[in-house]
């Protein structure tokens, strides 16, 4: 049986990126951690890792001169929302942005990303209930290297609460990252490159690495690979606790990565408490305390979560304590405290 065909839009002839780079004398600044992708049939690739955005809102992450930016307004986008912290790209965003004038909508924002609610720029009408299928809403990027994953921990919050992009239902993503993030991001238990950030990602987010991308596709060429990663927030998280919470118990686990877990965990806790404290939030969560971190699953960072925050209910002056601050002593009733 035939599938309906795709609509598409047919911008009129343009200079080719590469032309584009030349007539604006553009370059890519290694300060911003800049890439440009050159090779069209990879950037459409990109494009339809996101899925079908036919009449979607998309928003465009760092589009730089704007290759991305083509393939989606080919898609027939409702509406493309590109975020743009380079002053430098402006002119060559805005010149895209007259030739699908009529077709698509394009609205040109310059601003740091780190810094800009996007959800600002949605239409109300593409607003959905969080159990419903995912909003006609995408997000799409090349992003910088250098704020990648301080982006993705942001987002993950934004997430957690429902906030930004996520006030409007569970919007979808699809981002490029440095291949070792992408890899950390996806990874499951045992893989060597699980971490902090796998047990983040995929406590909010059902994380797919789809394909990767040589560096020698990009101008300059970077120093590694690139990989692509789509992310569709899950209606219930596996740990439902604040975020912080989350991060935190996440952070302190894996500081000490190739050593058994609970000393990371006894990190958690201050001196002169740690060991007693650990040992229960471990029994409290049925963990073997010579489990590595990495031999960790989601479902058992669950009950370590939970463990946790079990214990500073009944001590809570031991919520606010933190590892990496200036050592000062935190009054525990210790006979209390003792397993």
């Amino acid at each position: 049986m035939a599938t309906a065909r795709a609509l598409q839009v047919r911008l009129p002839p343009l200079p080719s990126i590469k032309d584009i780079i030349r007539l604006y004398k553009l370059r890519a600044l290694r300060e911003l951690s800049q890439n440009f992708l050159m090779e069209p049939r990879l950037i459409d690739k990109i494009v339809r890792a996101a899925g079908n955005i036919e009449n979607n809102v998309v928003c465009e992450v760092g589009p730089g001169p704007g290759g991305i930016t083509r393939s989606i307004i080919q898609q027939a986008p409702r509406k493309l929302i590109l975020i743009e912290k380079d002053p430098r790209f402006i002119p060559t965003l805005e010149l895209l942005a007259d030739a699908c004038r009529g077709k698509v909508d394009v609205d040109i924002i310059t601003g740091d990303i780190l810094k800009t609610d996007v959800s600002h720029f949605f239409p109300k009408d593409v607003k959905r209930e969080w159990t419903d299928p995912p909003p006609p809403i995408n997000l799409i990027g090349n992003l910088p290297f250098s704020v990648s994953t301080i982006l993705m921990i942001r987002w993950l919050e934004m997430i957690s609460k429902k906030e930004g992009a996520w006030a409007f239902g569970r919007t979808r993503m699809t981002l490029t990252f440095q291949k070792e993030v992408a890899e950390r991001m996806s990874a499951g238990i045992m893989d060597k490159q699980r971490c902090r950030l796998s047990v983040m990602c995929q406590n909010w987010c059902n994380v797919k690495y789809k394909f990767n991308i040589p560096g020698h596709a990009f101008l300059p060429k970077p120093e590694v690979d690139v990989g692509v990663v789509t992310l569709t927030p899950l209606k219930q998280p596996i740990i439902s606790l604040p975020f912080k919470m989350v991060e935190k118990v996440a952070r302190q686990i894996f500081s000490m990565r190739q050593k058994y877990s609970i000393r990371g965990c006894q990190t958690l806790f201050p001196e002169e408490v740690r060991e007693e404290m650990a040992l229960r939030m471990y029994k409290m969560a049925e963990i073997d305390p010579v489990t590595r971190p990495f031999q960790i699953a989601n479902g058992e960072f669950n009950r370590l979560c939970e463990a946790y925050n079990e214990i500073i209910k009944k001590y809570p002056e031991l919520e606010n304590y933190d590892y990496r601050a200036p050592k000062k002593k935190v009054d525990v009733n210790l006979e209390e405290a003792k397993v």
